[in-house]
């Protein structure tokens, strides 16, 4: 599934282990995650229910900082995200922002395509090692 830049892909697994996929693939890459949020317990806390939803942020500032230094406002978008969520049916999908989208949507020039291009393989692994590999 791909809507206006956002990537969505099934996965193999259920929510909790394909988060720890995720952080495992990100780690294995040399980049950081910076924050977890889970959104679901965010939901409990206030007594409402949510089906497991869990944002990761992360990145390499050596990749990202290219990009801000182009167009600021690229930092809005940055560090990369990924969704891990399940759907009413129990189906659990890992979703994320395409960075050659990101791009467009910030008007970063022709000159960084390599930096862009780069940070979508990279996010495209980890999102799909995570939701599809063993």
């Amino acid at each position: 599934m791909d809507d206006e830049g956002l990537t969505t892909i099934r996965s193999n697994h259920g929510p909790r282990v394909t988060v720890e996929k995720v952080e495992a693939e990100v780690q294995a890459r040399g980049m950081t995650v910076f924050a977890k949020v889970d959104h679901a317990a965010g939901a409990a806390g206030v007594g409402l229910h949510l089906r497991p939803t869990t944002l990761l942020m992360f990145g390499s500032a050596k990749a990202g900082t290219p990009l801000m230094q182009s167009v600021q406002t690229t930092g809005v978008d940055l560090p990369l995200k990924v969704l891990v969520w399940q759907d009413a049916d129990g189906a659990t999908w890992v979703s994320y922002n395409d960075p050659s989208w990101l791009s467009k949507r910030h008007g970063i020039g022709p000159e960084l395509d390599p930096v862009v291009h780069a940070m979508t393989t990279a996010l495209d692994a980890v999102a799909r090692s995570a939701a599809l590999g063993n």
